[in-house]
């Protein structure tokens, strides 16, 4: 019975931590969105998916300063060799989250 208790415990655990990370995904994506809105170069809307470079009217400046506001924000740091390698809004999302992971 006691074994039987700790599972449901940690399973409880695990589906908290898992509500906890899909709230901050929710969170980050809806603030790289709203960071990403003025550079939208049609009325479609930011998802997911969206290419930064390529779907949004962004130079690497400006995607420089949201990547400060999005660290400051969810106090993580991220790696300029990482910054190359993000061509989404999901790719940068899910950065984020592996960072806050590490700490």
């Amino acid at each position: 019975m006691h074994s039987t208790r700790l599972i449901t415990e940690s399973a409880g655990t695990r589906e908290t931590l898992r509500s906890m990370r899909m709230s901050l995904r929710d969170d980050m994506m809806q603030e790289v969105c709203h960071q990403l809105a003025p550079f939208r170069t049609d009325d479609a809307p930011l998802t997911d998916a969206t290419v930064i470079y390529k779907d949004l009217s962004i130079d690497s400046l400006a995607v420089m300063d949201i990547i400060l506001e999005l660290e400051d924000r969810f106090d993580v740091s991220i790696p300029i060799n990482t910054v190359a390698e993000i061509h989404t809004v999901r790719e940068l999302v899910d950065a984020m989250l592996a960072l806050r992971a590490r700490h």
